[in-house]
C-alpha cells in the first residue's frame, strides 16, 4: 500500500508522519486490498483538520476529521474508516455464501454430524 501526506498551512514533522503512516497500516487489517491512502493535513488558526482517502480495488473512503490537535484529527478520522472497513468486512463475509463445484448453495450441516435414517 502506498501512503501519501499533504500539509497544507502548516509543517508535518517527522514524528507525525510516522504516526500517520502506522495508524494507516493498521487498517491493513480489515482489508487487504487498499491500494493507495492519501491524508491530508490542514492547519486553519486553531483547527486541524485531517482528510484520509483510501482507495480499495472496487471503492473509494473518505473520513475528515477536525480537532484542536492534528494527531488527535488524524486518529479520529483513522477510527472512523475503520468503522467503515469492519462494515464492508462484514458485507463481504454475511451475504456471499459458498457454492459448490455444481453450482448449488450449500445446505446448513444437520444437527449432531451426520443425517441418518430412522429405524422401525
Amino acid at each position: 500500500m502506498q501512503i501519501s501526506t499533504t500539509a497544507r498551512h502548516c509543517e508535518l514533522d517527522p514524528e507525525l508522519r510516522r504516526f500517520v503512516q502506522q495508524r494507516i497500516e493498521k487498517l491493513e487489517r480489515f482489508a487487504r486490498d487498499i491500494h493507495e491512502a492519501h491524508v491530508v493535513l490542514t492547519a486553519e488558526k486553531f483547527r486541524h483538520i485531517a482528510e484520509i482517502t483510501l482507495r480499495l480495488s472496487q471503492r473509494e473512503l473518505v473520513s475528515r476529521e477536525e480537532s484542536t490537535e492534528s494527531r488527535i484529527a488524524v486518529d479520529r478520522a483513522a477510527d472512523r474508516l475503520e468503522q467503515q472497513l469492519r462494515r464492508i468486512k462484514d458485507r463481504r463475509i454475511d451475504h456471499h455464501p459458498r457454492e459448490r463445484a455444481d453450482g448449488y448453495a450449500r445446505e446448513p450441516a444437520a444437527e449432531g454430524g451426520e443425517a441418518f435414517e430412522e429405524e422401525e
